[in-house]
């Protein structure tokens, strides 16, 4: 395994980290399974675990809790809020009145006492910078988060939330969680540049694109993936946007075999690869899942390989934009880009 350190922070954390969303009722990984998960990602060299409050409305903490307990002092520990935990309206977002509270819960759930990074899950239209900061500050002065983040941030507001901590003299991001695959390369011309500028650490999550780069989706085959039965329309090979990608898949595969690599040591080495990543998130469903991944933790890609995968995807190219979920709000909500 190797290390990195976590922008500049001077905690050192794996190249490979372990996410933690399928443990529970998304992708039905029982407490034994993920208890054992997390055991064998420990003893390969992974510290770093991260899971969030709304992965099965709680249950992913829960099980992260029982899984971790007696040994929190060898992880980092990181978890995320302000997705929708239930109906009440103000159950959600990165208000202080929600934040103070959920991190709280978070702790119970989690059974420890502070979390090291706490990163909020997506940009809040609603609440300021400010709001925001000044309670992600007030939390860490009362010791129980060490640090936070973002997570999915268009890069304006990664530079606006800089910004706002300077000018207002609070603690600013650390992180920045964004999606990141050899499929969806579009954060290369914008959030990473800006992460670097700031010295952010970047985890970048669905490095093997939900499932298109572990080797499970290919052309006249069966689709058979956890995430295929939940969202089959992102797996359609009847639709123009998947085939572009099953294409690029398939000539990803001959790069792999070339190399004498797997596709998943192919994917993850190119995540690992870029200098302003820190770590990959990779998020096993079973205990097969995680091995096959971890052949990647000592993964070094040449240029050659990296020039090979530029000519099928270029840099800066979203192949699958649907899985990035940050489509920004006032193309979605009407109200925000019409006059009142």
């Amino acid at each position: 395994m190797q290390y990195r350190t976590l922008g500049r922070t001077g905690v050192q954390v794996s190249t490979l980290a372990l996410g933690a969303m399928n443990f529970g009722a998304i992708g039905r990984t029982n407490q034994d399974e993920a208890t054992a998960i997390v055991d064998t990602a420990l003893e390969a060299g992974i510290n770093l675990v991260d899971t969030a409050d709304m992965y099965g409305q709680g249950e992913s903490e829960e099980m992260v809790g029982r899984a971790i307990a007696g040994r929190r002092d060898d992880l980092v520990l990181a978890t995320k809020a302000t997705m929708p935990m239930g109906e009440e309206r103000n159950h959600r977002g990165s208000s202080r009145r929600w934040l103070v509270a959920e991190l709280d819960h978070s702790l119970r759930r989690l059974g420890v006492d502070h979390v090291d990074l706490y990163q909020i899950h997506r940009w809040d239209p609603t609440t300021s910078d400010e709001e925001t900061l000044s309670a992600l500050t007030d939390l860490r002065q009362a010791g129980k988060i060490r640090y936070f983040g973002s997570s999915t941030f268009p890069a304006h507001r990664i530079v606006q939330a800089q910004w706002a901590a300077r000018e207002l003299h609070l603690g600013r991001y650390v992180t920045e969680q964004p999606s990141y695959s050899i499929l969806q390369r579009g954060i290369e011309a914008h959030v990473l540049p800006v992460t670097e500028e700031y010295g952010l650490g970047v985890l970048a999550w669905s490095p093997l694109a939900s499932g298109w780069l572990s080797g499970a989706v290919r052309a006249g085959q069966e689709i058979t993936t956890n995430r295929s039965k939940v969202l089959p329309q992102r797996f359609d090979p009847a639709l123009p946007a998947n085939q572009a990608r099953l294409e690029a898949v398939e000539s990803l595969v001959k790069v792999a075999d070339e190399a004498g690599l797997t596709l998943i040591q192919l994917a993850l080495g190119f995540v690992t690869a870029h200098p302003a990543v820190t770590s990959a998130l990779i998020g096993p469903r079973t205990l097969d899942h995680l091995k096959s991944q971890l052949a990647a933790a000592d993964t070094v890609l040449p240029a050659d390989v990296l020039d090979a995968i530029d000519s099928i995807v270029a840099p800066g190219t979203d192949l699958a934009p649907d899985e990035k979920f940050d489509t920004p709000p006032a193309l979605l909500d009407p109200t925000l880009r019409r006059r009142r």
